[in-house]
Protein backbone atom coordinates (compact mmCIF):
# COMPACT_ATOMS: atom_id res chain seq x y z
CA UNK A 1 0.00 0.00 0.00
CA UNK A 2 1.60 3.42 -0.92
CA UNK A 3 1.74 6.01 2.08
CA UNK A 4 -0.29 8.99 1.53
CA UNK A 5 -0.27 11.97 4.23
CA UNK A 6 -3.48 14.33 5.04
CA UNK A 7 -3.57 17.37 3.22
CA UNK A 8 -2.74 19.24 5.86
CA UNK A 9 -1.82 18.92 9.53
CA UNK A 10 -1.91 21.12 13.14
CA UNK A 11 0.25 20.14 16.46
CA UNK A 12 -1.58 18.22 18.54
CA UNK A 13 0.13 19.76 22.00
CA UNK A 14 0.80 15.75 23.01
CA UNK A 15 4.44 14.95 22.24
CA UNK A 16 4.33 11.55 21.38
CA UNK A 17 1.02 12.06 19.08
CA UNK A 18 3.02 15.08 16.98
CA UNK A 19 0.81 16.46 14.40
CA UNK A 20 -2.59 15.43 13.39
CA UNK A 21 -4.93 16.28 10.81
CA UNK A 22 -6.02 19.39 10.78
CA UNK A 23 -9.78 18.44 11.06
CA UNK A 24 -9.04 15.69 13.81
CA UNK A 25 -9.56 16.27 17.81
CA UNK A 26 -7.65 15.06 20.16
CA UNK A 27 -9.43 14.38 23.78
CA UNK A 28 -8.73 12.10 26.88
CA UNK A 29 -10.32 8.91 26.61
CA UNK A 30 -12.72 9.86 29.59
CA UNK A 31 -14.28 12.38 27.60
CA UNK A 32 -15.29 9.81 24.72
CA UNK A 33 -15.87 6.32 26.63
CA UNK A 34 -16.34 5.30 29.99
CA UNK A 35 -13.79 2.73 31.82
CA UNK A 36 -14.09 0.35 34.89
CA UNK A 37 -12.78 -2.69 36.27
CA UNK A 38 -14.18 -6.12 37.01
CA UNK A 39 -14.29 -7.25 40.18
CA UNK A 40 -15.58 -10.48 39.59
CA UNK A 41 -13.39 -13.77 40.14
CA UNK A 42 -13.60 -16.95 39.64
CA UNK A 43 -15.15 -18.52 42.47
CA UNK A 44 -18.52 -19.57 42.85
CA UNK A 45 -20.36 -18.56 45.34
CA UNK A 46 -23.84 -20.02 46.66
CA UNK A 47 -27.07 -18.04 45.87
CA UNK A 48 -25.35 -16.19 43.23
CA UNK A 49 -26.03 -16.27 39.67
CA UNK A 50 -24.23 -18.77 37.00
CA UNK A 51 -22.10 -17.00 34.60
CA UNK A 52 -19.09 -17.04 32.43
CA UNK A 53 -16.20 -15.28 32.56
CA UNK A 54 -13.94 -13.75 29.83
CA UNK A 55 -10.50 -13.83 31.10
CA UNK A 56 -7.32 -12.74 31.63
CA UNK A 57 -6.00 -15.49 28.67
CA UNK A 58 -9.21 -14.74 26.63
CA UNK A 59 -8.21 -11.43 26.07
CA UNK A 60 -4.13 -11.77 26.18
CA UNK A 61 -4.14 -14.28 23.39
CA UNK A 62 -7.20 -13.26 21.03
CA UNK A 63 -8.23 -10.04 19.20
CA UNK A 64 -11.78 -10.61 18.83
CA UNK A 65 -14.11 -12.48 21.25
CA UNK A 66 -17.44 -13.89 20.88
CA UNK A 67 -19.58 -15.71 23.39
CA UNK A 68 -20.19 -18.37 21.04
CA UNK A 69 -17.06 -19.49 20.63
CA UNK A 70 -14.79 -21.43 23.33
CA UNK A 71 -15.10 -22.73 26.68
CA UNK A 72 -14.90 -19.66 28.77
CA UNK A 73 -14.39 -20.18 32.54
CA UNK A 74 -17.73 -20.51 34.67
CA UNK A 75 -18.24 -18.95 37.81
CA UNK A 76 -20.91 -17.08 39.84
CA UNK A 77 -21.50 -12.86 40.33
CA UNK A 78 -24.48 -10.86 42.04
CA UNK A 79 -27.07 -9.30 39.94
CA UNK A 80 -25.12 -6.19 40.31
CA UNK A 81 -22.14 -7.17 38.99
CA UNK A 82 -23.69 -8.74 36.25
CA UNK A 83 -25.12 -5.44 34.86
CA UNK A 84 -22.19 -3.51 35.97
CA UNK A 85 -19.50 -5.87 34.28
CA UNK A 86 -21.95 -7.91 31.75
CA UNK A 87 -20.11 -7.97 28.27
CA UNK A 88 -21.77 -5.51 25.37
CA UNK A 89 -21.33 -6.53 21.85
CA UNK A 90 -18.26 -3.60 21.01
CA UNK A 91 -16.77 -3.52 24.52
CA UNK A 92 -12.69 -2.87 24.08
CA UNK A 93 -11.62 -4.98 27.43
CA UNK A 94 -7.83 -4.45 28.27
CA UNK A 95 -5.18 -6.41 30.57
CA UNK A 96 -4.88 -4.05 33.57
CA UNK A 97 -2.17 -5.98 35.63
CA UNK A 98 0.83 -8.28 34.81
CA UNK A 99 4.46 -9.47 36.18
CA UNK A 100 5.59 -7.55 32.88
CA UNK A 101 5.10 -4.30 31.94
CA UNK A 102 4.80 -4.54 28.66
CA UNK A 103 1.85 -7.12 28.96
CA UNK A 104 -0.16 -4.15 30.34
CA UNK A 105 -3.13 -2.85 28.25
CA UNK A 106 -3.09 -5.11 25.87
CA UNK A 107 -6.67 -5.07 23.81
CA UNK A 108 -9.29 -7.45 22.93
CA UNK A 109 -12.81 -6.78 20.95
CA UNK A 110 -16.04 -7.72 21.58
CA UNK A 111 -17.89 -8.87 19.03
CA UNK A 112 -20.90 -10.98 20.37
CA UNK A 113 -22.00 -11.83 24.12
CA UNK A 114 -24.73 -12.92 25.98
CA UNK A 115 -27.19 -12.38 29.49
CA UNK A 116 -24.51 -14.32 31.24
CA UNK A 117 -21.04 -13.23 29.81
CA UNK A 118 -19.39 -11.22 32.25
CA UNK A 119 -15.52 -9.73 32.24
CA UNK A 120 -13.73 -11.44 34.80
CA UNK A 121 -10.93 -10.34 37.15
CA UNK A 122 -7.84 -8.56 36.01
CA UNK A 123 -9.39 -6.20 32.78
CA UNK A 124 -10.77 -3.43 32.27
CA UNK A 125 -14.28 -2.70 30.25
CA UNK A 126 -13.52 0.43 28.02
CA UNK A 127 -16.87 1.34 26.84
CA UNK A 128 -17.52 3.87 23.52
CA UNK A 129 -19.48 6.72 23.63
CA UNK A 130 -21.75 7.55 21.01
CA UNK A 131 -19.45 9.81 19.39
CA UNK A 132 -16.46 6.78 19.04
CA UNK A 133 -16.49 4.11 16.69
CA UNK A 134 -15.46 0.89 19.48
CA UNK A 135 -13.99 -0.68 16.05
CA UNK A 136 -11.60 2.60 16.13
CA UNK A 137 -11.22 2.23 19.71
CA UNK A 138 -10.18 -0.75 19.33
CA UNK A 139 -7.82 0.18 16.72
CA UNK A 140 -6.56 3.04 19.07
CA UNK A 141 -5.89 0.49 21.97
CA UNK A 142 -3.93 -1.69 19.97
CA UNK A 143 -1.29 1.44 18.31
CA UNK A 144 2.12 1.68 19.94
CA UNK A 145 0.98 5.30 20.53
CA UNK A 146 -1.46 4.77 22.83
CA UNK A 147 -0.94 0.96 24.61
CA UNK A 148 3.00 3.34 25.15
CA UNK A 149 0.95 5.49 27.45
CA UNK A 150 -0.68 2.95 29.28
CA UNK A 151 2.54 0.31 29.63
CA UNK A 152 4.73 3.59 31.24
CA UNK A 153 2.23 4.74 33.22
CA UNK A 154 1.46 1.12 35.27
CA UNK A 155 3.17 1.06 38.11
CA UNK A 156 4.68 -2.03 40.84
CA UNK A 157 7.58 -3.93 41.60
CA UNK A 158 7.27 -7.61 40.95
CA UNK A 159 3.48 -6.93 39.57
CA UNK A 160 2.66 -4.01 37.91
CA UNK A 161 -0.71 -2.49 37.81
CA UNK A 162 -2.64 0.24 35.48
CA UNK A 163 -3.95 3.22 37.43
CA UNK A 164 -7.59 3.97 36.57
CA UNK A 165 -6.90 7.61 35.97
CA UNK A 166 -4.28 6.55 33.12
CA UNK A 167 -6.32 4.98 31.29
CA UNK A 168 -8.96 7.81 31.74
CA UNK A 169 -6.11 10.40 31.00
CA UNK A 170 -4.85 8.86 27.95
CA UNK A 171 -4.63 10.96 25.15
CA UNK A 172 -6.80 10.16 21.53
CA UNK A 173 -6.60 11.52 18.46
CA UNK A 174 -10.16 11.61 17.34
CA UNK A 175 -11.23 11.77 13.53
CA UNK A 176 -14.98 12.53 12.59
CA UNK A 177 -17.09 9.40 13.04
CA UNK A 178 -17.07 8.31 9.07
CA UNK A 179 -13.39 8.23 8.89
CA UNK A 180 -13.09 6.34 11.98
CA UNK A 181 -15.46 3.50 10.58
CA UNK A 182 -13.51 4.04 7.43
CA UNK A 183 -10.41 3.85 8.78
CA UNK A 184 -11.39 0.61 11.17
CA UNK A 185 -12.64 -1.32 7.82
CA UNK A 186 -9.09 -0.31 6.52
CA UNK A 187 -7.13 -2.26 9.08
CA UNK A 188 -9.50 -4.83 9.69
CA UNK A 189 -9.22 -5.99 6.36
CA UNK A 190 -5.08 -5.39 6.07
CA UNK A 191 -4.52 -7.00 9.47
CA UNK A 192 -6.80 -9.65 8.02
CA UNK A 193 -4.46 -9.66 5.16
CA UNK A 194 -1.65 -9.48 7.00
CA UNK A 195 -2.45 -12.38 9.94
CA UNK A 196 -3.08 -14.85 6.78
CA UNK A 197 0.81 -14.54 5.83
CA UNK A 198 1.12 -15.03 8.89
CA UNK A 199 -0.07 -18.45 9.17
CA UNK A 200 0.82 -19.06 5.92
CA UNK A 201 4.31 -18.99 7.23
CA UNK A 202 3.96 -20.99 10.75
CA UNK A 203 2.31 -23.55 8.78
CA UNK A 204 5.95 -23.61 6.91
CA UNK A 205 7.68 -23.79 10.15
CA UNK A 206 5.21 -26.70 11.09
CA UNK A 207 6.27 -28.79 8.08
CA UNK A 208 10.05 -28.19 8.34
CA UNK A 209 9.47 -29.35 11.89
CA UNK A 210 7.81 -32.28 10.02
CA UNK A 211 10.06 -32.91 7.64
CA UNK A 212 13.18 -32.69 10.36
CA UNK A 213 11.52 -35.13 12.12
CA UNK A 214 10.50 -37.53 9.19
CA UNK A 215 14.53 -37.13 8.31
CA UNK A 216 16.05 -38.01 11.53
CA UNK A 217 13.63 -41.25 11.65
CA UNK A 218 14.40 -42.63 7.95
CA UNK A 219 18.37 -41.93 8.68
CA UNK A 220 18.39 -43.36 12.08
CA UNK A 221 16.63 -46.38 11.41
CA UNK A 222 17.03 -47.14 7.40
CA UNK A 223 20.54 -45.37 7.03
CA UNK A 224 21.41 -42.48 4.69
CA UNK A 225 19.25 -41.18 1.87
CA UNK A 226 20.66 -43.31 -1.94
CA UNK A 227 22.23 -40.35 -2.97
CA UNK A 228 24.02 -39.10 0.40
CA UNK A 229 24.83 -42.88 0.92
CA UNK A 230 26.33 -43.12 -2.46
CA UNK A 231 28.28 -39.98 -1.99
CA UNK A 232 29.82 -41.15 0.92
CA UNK A 233 30.80 -44.79 -0.35
CA UNK A 234 27.81 -46.08 1.55
CA UNK A 235 25.27 -49.15 -0.06
CA UNK A 236 22.67 -46.63 -1.62
CA UNK A 237 20.34 -49.55 -1.06
CA UNK A 238 21.07 -51.91 1.71
CA UNK A 239 18.94 -54.97 2.22
CA UNK A 240 16.74 -54.71 5.09
CA UNK A 241 16.26 -57.10 8.30
CA UNK A 242 13.13 -57.62 11.00
CA UNK A 243 13.99 -55.45 14.00
CA UNK A 244 12.01 -57.57 16.24
CA UNK A 245 10.34 -54.60 17.00
CA UNK A 246 6.83 -52.94 16.12
CA UNK A 247 8.04 -49.49 16.94
CA UNK A 248 11.35 -49.28 14.79
CA UNK A 249 10.11 -52.11 11.71
CA UNK A 250 12.81 -53.11 9.05
CA UNK A 251 16.47 -51.77 9.69
CA UNK A 252 19.46 -52.40 7.44
CA UNK A 253 20.55 -56.37 7.44
CA UNK A 254 24.08 -55.18 8.64
CA UNK A 255 22.98 -52.94 11.64
CA UNK A 256 23.02 -55.03 15.03
CA UNK A 257 19.60 -54.03 17.61
CA UNK A 258 21.44 -54.23 20.68
CA UNK A 259 20.66 -53.55 24.72
CA UNK A 260 22.11 -49.51 25.17
CA UNK A 261 23.97 -51.31 28.36
CA UNK A 262 26.27 -52.82 25.27
CA UNK A 263 27.48 -49.84 24.11
CA UNK A 264 27.39 -47.39 26.87
CA UNK A 265 27.68 -47.05 30.79
CA UNK A 266 24.72 -45.73 31.95
CA UNK A 267 24.42 -43.94 35.09
CA UNK A 268 22.26 -41.65 37.18
CA UNK A 269 23.99 -38.52 39.24
CA UNK A 270 23.78 -37.42 42.56
CA UNK A 271 21.08 -35.78 44.34
CA UNK A 272 21.89 -32.06 45.84
CA UNK A 273 21.07 -31.86 49.68
CA UNK A 274 21.56 -29.22 51.72
CA UNK A 275 24.80 -30.94 53.63
CA UNK A 276 26.40 -31.17 50.04
CA UNK A 277 26.60 -27.14 49.47
CA UNK A 278 28.90 -26.77 51.43
CA UNK A 279 32.73 -28.45 51.77
CA UNK A 280 36.00 -28.59 50.15
CA UNK A 281 35.14 -30.21 47.06
CA UNK A 282 32.43 -27.57 45.39
CA UNK A 283 32.04 -28.43 41.95
CA UNK A 284 29.01 -26.45 39.69
CA UNK A 285 25.92 -28.70 39.42
CA UNK A 286 23.53 -29.56 36.23
CA UNK A 287 20.27 -30.32 36.68
CA UNK A 288 17.61 -31.38 34.41
CA UNK A 289 16.18 -28.05 33.54
CA UNK A 290 20.09 -27.32 32.45
CA UNK A 291 19.75 -30.05 29.75
CA UNK A 292 17.36 -28.74 26.50
CA UNK A 293 18.00 -30.71 23.28
CA UNK A 294 21.39 -30.12 22.00
CA UNK A 295 22.02 -27.44 24.25
CA UNK A 296 23.32 -27.44 27.77
CA UNK A 297 23.18 -24.08 30.56
CA UNK A 298 26.66 -23.56 32.07
CA UNK A 299 25.11 -20.40 33.88
CA UNK A 300 23.99 -19.91 37.02
CA UNK A 301 24.62 -23.09 38.64
CA UNK A 302 24.23 -24.55 41.92
CA UNK A 303 27.44 -26.44 43.66
CA UNK A 304 27.69 -29.26 45.39
CA UNK A 305 30.84 -31.55 47.34
CA UNK A 306 31.96 -33.87 45.23
CA UNK A 307 35.36 -35.69 46.82
CA UNK A 308 38.07 -37.43 45.16
CA UNK A 309 36.40 -41.09 45.87
CA UNK A 310 33.06 -39.69 44.57
CA UNK A 311 34.67 -37.29 41.59
CA UNK A 312 34.94 -39.69 38.24
CA UNK A 313 31.29 -41.24 39.29
CA UNK A 314 29.64 -37.98 39.73
CA UNK A 315 31.24 -35.31 37.10
CA UNK A 316 31.11 -35.58 33.57
CA UNK A 317 33.06 -35.68 30.23
CA UNK A 318 33.26 -34.25 26.85
CA UNK A 319 31.72 -36.31 24.71
CA UNK A 320 29.01 -37.54 27.66
CA UNK A 321 25.54 -37.85 27.06
CA UNK A 322 23.28 -36.50 29.22
CA UNK A 323 19.76 -37.85 29.26
CA UNK A 324 16.79 -36.46 31.31
CA UNK A 325 14.99 -39.41 33.27
CA UNK A 326 12.37 -36.95 34.53
CA UNK A 327 10.38 -34.43 32.75
CA UNK A 328 10.61 -34.33 28.64
CA UNK A 329 11.82 -38.17 29.44
CA UNK A 330 14.63 -38.73 26.95
CA UNK A 331 16.00 -34.54 26.25
CA UNK A 332 19.31 -35.00 25.45
CA UNK A 333 22.35 -32.92 24.69
CA UNK A 334 25.84 -33.86 24.83
CA UNK A 335 28.62 -32.49 26.78
CA UNK A 336 31.16 -29.79 25.23
CA UNK A 337 34.62 -29.19 26.04
CA UNK A 338 34.88 -27.36 29.61
CA UNK A 339 36.89 -25.63 31.58
CA UNK A 340 36.00 -26.65 34.85
CA UNK A 341 34.81 -30.06 36.03
CA UNK A 342 30.54 -30.55 36.22
CA UNK A 343 28.95 -32.75 38.25
CA UNK A 344 25.43 -33.17 37.37
CA UNK A 345 21.95 -34.17 39.16
CA UNK A 346 20.06 -37.69 39.99
CA UNK A 347 17.56 -36.54 37.06
CA UNK A 348 20.09 -36.91 34.96
CA UNK A 349 21.59 -40.16 33.00
CA UNK A 350 25.45 -39.96 32.08
CA UNK A 351 25.52 -42.18 29.38
CA UNK A 352 29.38 -42.72 28.09
CA UNK A 353 30.81 -44.96 25.00
CA UNK A 354 32.37 -48.03 26.60
CA UNK A 355 33.69 -48.77 22.93
CA UNK A 356 33.35 -47.42 19.10
CA UNK A 357 30.42 -45.64 19.43
CA UNK A 358 29.30 -42.20 18.13
CA UNK A 359 27.43 -39.99 20.83
CA UNK A 360 26.01 -37.49 18.01
CA UNK A 361 24.50 -40.65 16.28
CA UNK A 362 22.82 -41.89 19.87
CA UNK A 363 22.16 -38.21 20.26
CA UNK A 364 19.71 -38.58 16.89
CA UNK A 365 18.60 -42.00 17.85
CA UNK A 366 16.99 -40.73 21.19
CA UNK A 367 15.48 -37.53 19.44
CA UNK A 368 13.93 -40.22 17.15
CA UNK A 369 12.61 -42.29 20.39
CA UNK A 370 10.95 -39.68 22.38
CA UNK A 371 9.18 -38.63 18.98
CA UNK A 372 7.99 -41.88 18.70
CA UNK A 373 6.87 -42.10 22.25
CA UNK A 374 8.60 -45.20 23.36
CA UNK A 375 9.48 -44.13 26.46
CA UNK A 376 5.75 -43.80 27.32
CA UNK A 377 4.20 -47.02 27.81
CA UNK A 378 1.28 -47.62 25.69
CA UNK A 379 1.94 -44.00 23.94
CA UNK A 380 0.78 -42.21 27.40
CA UNK A 381 3.23 -39.85 28.42
CA UNK A 382 1.27 -39.92 32.04
CA UNK A 383 2.17 -43.74 32.53
CA UNK A 384 5.70 -43.43 32.62
CA UNK A 385 6.71 -40.45 35.19
CA UNK A 386 10.64 -41.50 35.44
CA UNK A 387 13.32 -43.47 32.70
CA UNK A 388 14.37 -45.45 35.19
CA UNK A 389 18.59 -46.57 34.80
CA UNK A 390 17.37 -50.09 35.01
CA UNK A 391 14.79 -49.79 31.77
CA UNK A 392 17.05 -47.62 29.87
CA UNK A 393 20.45 -50.50 29.65
CA UNK A 394 17.83 -52.63 28.35
CA UNK A 395 16.42 -50.78 25.62
CA UNK A 396 16.91 -52.16 22.40
CA UNK A 397 18.41 -49.37 19.54
CA UNK A 398 19.63 -49.55 16.25
CA UNK A 399 23.54 -49.82 16.01
CA UNK A 400 25.59 -48.99 12.46
CA UNK A 401 28.94 -49.65 12.59
CA UNK A 402 31.22 -46.97 14.24
CA UNK A 403 32.16 -45.49 10.36
CA UNK A 404 29.15 -45.29 9.24
CA UNK A 405 26.95 -44.08 13.13
CA UNK A 406 29.65 -40.90 12.16
CA UNK A 407 28.77 -40.24 8.51
CA UNK A 408 25.34 -40.37 9.75
CA UNK A 409 25.31 -38.08 12.76
CA UNK A 410 27.76 -35.68 10.15
CA UNK A 411 24.77 -35.92 7.54
CA UNK A 412 22.07 -34.78 10.45
CA UNK A 413 24.11 -32.35 11.74
CA UNK A 414 24.40 -30.34 8.00
CA UNK A 415 21.16 -30.88 7.48
CA UNK A 416 19.47 -29.62 10.78
CA UNK A 417 21.62 -26.63 10.39
CA UNK A 418 20.22 -25.91 7.28
CA UNK A 419 16.48 -26.66 8.35
CA UNK A 420 17.58 -24.77 11.32
CA UNK A 421 18.33 -21.35 8.85
CA UNK A 422 15.16 -22.12 6.68
CA UNK A 423 13.05 -21.57 9.59
CA UNK A 424 14.88 -18.82 11.25
CA UNK A 425 14.11 -16.90 7.81
CA UNK A 426 11.06 -17.60 7.32
CA UNK A 427 10.84 -16.48 11.60
CA UNK A 428 12.27 -13.29 10.31
CA UNK A 429 9.84 -12.47 7.99
CA UNK A 430 7.05 -13.54 10.43
CA UNK A 431 8.46 -10.24 12.48
CA UNK A 432 8.54 -8.29 10.01
CA UNK A 433 5.07 -8.58 8.86
CA UNK A 434 4.35 -8.25 12.65
CA UNK A 435 6.05 -5.03 13.15
CA UNK A 436 4.68 -4.03 9.76
CA UNK A 437 1.30 -4.76 11.07
CA UNK A 438 1.88 -2.83 14.03
CA UNK A 439 3.28 0.05 12.59
CA UNK A 440 0.48 0.03 10.24
CA UNK A 441 -2.13 0.67 13.19
CA UNK A 442 -0.15 3.45 14.69
CA UNK A 443 0.35 5.51 11.41
CA UNK A 444 -3.81 5.06 10.10
CA UNK A 445 -5.28 5.77 13.44
CA UNK A 446 -2.63 8.52 14.13
CA UNK A 447 -3.38 9.90 11.14
CA UNK A 448 0.11 9.67 9.76
CA UNK A 449 -1.27 7.93 6.42
CA UNK A 450 -4.67 8.84 4.54
CA UNK A 451 -6.61 5.74 4.17
CA UNK A 452 -10.08 7.08 3.39
CA UNK A 453 -9.43 6.30 -0.64
CA UNK A 454 -7.55 3.37 -0.20
CA UNK A 455 -8.75 0.94 -2.87
CA UNK A 456 -10.61 -2.68 -1.70
CA UNK A 457 -7.48 -4.70 -1.70
CA UNK A 458 -4.05 -2.92 -1.51
CA UNK A 459 -0.73 -3.88 -1.67
CA UNK A 460 1.70 -4.33 1.35
CA UNK A 461 5.09 -5.70 2.25
CA UNK A 462 6.66 -8.61 0.64
CA UNK A 463 6.29 -11.58 1.92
Amino acid sequence: MKSVPYPAYRPSGVEWLGDVPEHWDVRRLEHVASYRTSSVDKKAEEGEVAVRLCNYTDVYYQDRIRAGDGNFMEATASPREIARFGLRVGDVLVTKDSEDWQDIGVPALIEETASDFVCGYHLGIIRAHEELDSGFLFRLMQSGSVNQQLQTSASGVTRYGLPNSSVGDAALPIPPLTEQRAIAAFLDRETERIDTLVAKKRQLIERLQEYRTALITRTVTRGLPPEAASAAGLDPSPRLKPSGFEWLGDVPEHWAVAPLYTRYSVDLGKMLKEDRTRGDHLVSYLRNVDVQWDQINFDDLPQIDIGPAEFERYTVLPGDLLVCEGGEVGRAAIVPECDEPFAYQKALHRLRPKKAENPRFMFYMLRFAVAQGIFQAGGNPNTILHLTGEMLRRYRFPQPPHEEQAVIAAFLDHEMERLDGLASEVETAIERLQEYRTALITAAVTGKIDVRESATTSGGPAA
